[in-house]
């Protein structure tokens, strides 16, 4: 019997889940820019950590989970392949990534190829300090609104000599002008501190900090409704840390902190944001080393899954290209 040749850039998303090169989504791996509409990134950099490596594996083994993803959202019953042109655009090349201030400028370079040729890009990291360059190529015409999904604010200062790493980017955001403090939302803030400075930040400058108290007390929907509040029609940026979820979800990542939010309800406040003026958005944290059977990669996958839903809602038929 005589199999028909067929690319491995193009995976068969009916096929069994186990088989094929992995790509993000099963999506087919991009060749050129041209027809891709979703670009889905890879950003395999961890430099800026603090605390537990390994962030720099989470795009591999997140393409390997996201094989298990299928097609159309149960809530919504829509399937963002048939909304838009999704691809795997795979990963931001890197050749000086030893160098902090070189690594991140590499970053923004890829990313803002990616809006020249207006794909709406959507990462996979890495550690959050990747979040700054990318939103250094996407907020070119004023500061965005942002909602941020974390257990920490990453609002702090300088680190043992460096002001980039992952515990600061969006205080460097709201320095640059890339990012409205006054329209951008932290979610699930929780854990212990030796200092206050991030937490403070983010409240004197104007952003809504959700602490994790809050959110337990009111539930989801009506963080969903404050973060609608927050942002408004205005272009917002979606960024999800998997150090949000509680570590019984997902355990493999760099900084782990106890009582955090289910995957359930982080579905649920993501599927609440339905609607909104996606520019782009990001998963970041995931660090294979410290995962327990691909549990944080799938919930990677997932939260990835679901973005890309949200951002695909945004396009008309597959052949209408988006301007971000």
């Amino acid at each position: 019997m005589t199999t028909e040749f067929k690319s491995p850039s193009k995976p068969n998303r009916y096929a069994p889940r186990f088989t094929q090169v992995a790509t993000f989504l099963r999506a087919p791996l991009a060749e050129t820019l041209d027809d891709v509409d979703i670009g889905l990134v890879g950003v395999p950099y961890d430099g800026g950590l603090t605390n537990r490596p390994g962030a720099r594996h989470g795009p591999r083994e997140v393409r390997n989970e996201s094989s298990l993803m299928r097609m159309i959202n149960h809530t919504s019953r829509l399937n963002p392949f048939e909304l838009c042109r999704i691809a795997d655009v795979g990963d931001v090349p890197f050749s000086e990534i030893l160098i902090i201030e070189s690594a991140m400028k590499e970053i923004q370079s890829f990313f803002t190829q990616l809006k020249a040729a207006n794909v709406l890009p959507v990462s996979v990291g890495g550690d959050h300090s990747i979040s700054l360059p990318i939103l250094r190529s996407l907020a070119t015409s004023g500061p965005v609104a942002m909602i941020h999904f974390d257990a920490h604010t990453d609002t702090w200062a300088d680190f043992q000599g460096s002001k980039f790493h992952h515990g600061s980017p969006f205080r460097w955001a709201v320095e640059e002008n890339l990012i409205d403090p006054k329209k951008t939302i932290q979610i699930g803030i929780r854990g212990a501190q030796n200092i206050t400075d991030g937490w403070d930040y983010s409240i004197e400058k104007g952003m809504r900090v959700v602490f994790i108290e809050e959110l337990l007390e009111c539930g989801t929907q009506a963080i969903v409704e404050e973060a609608r509040r927050v942002v408004g029609d205005s272009p917002v940026y979606l960024t999800f840390d998997v150090d949000g979820l509680d570590p019984v979800y997902a355990p493999g990542t760099g900084t782990p902190e106890i009582g955090g939010f289910s995957t359930a309800q982080a579905l649920a406040m993501l599927k609440g944001l339905r609607g909104l003026n996606f520019i782009g958005g990001d998963v970041v944290e995931i660090s294979p080393p410290f995962d327990v059977s691909g549990l944080t990669s799938l919930a990677g996958a997932t939260i990835l899954y679901e973005i890309v839903c949200l951002m695909a809602e945004g396009f008309g038929p597959a052949t209408t290209q988006h301007t971000p």
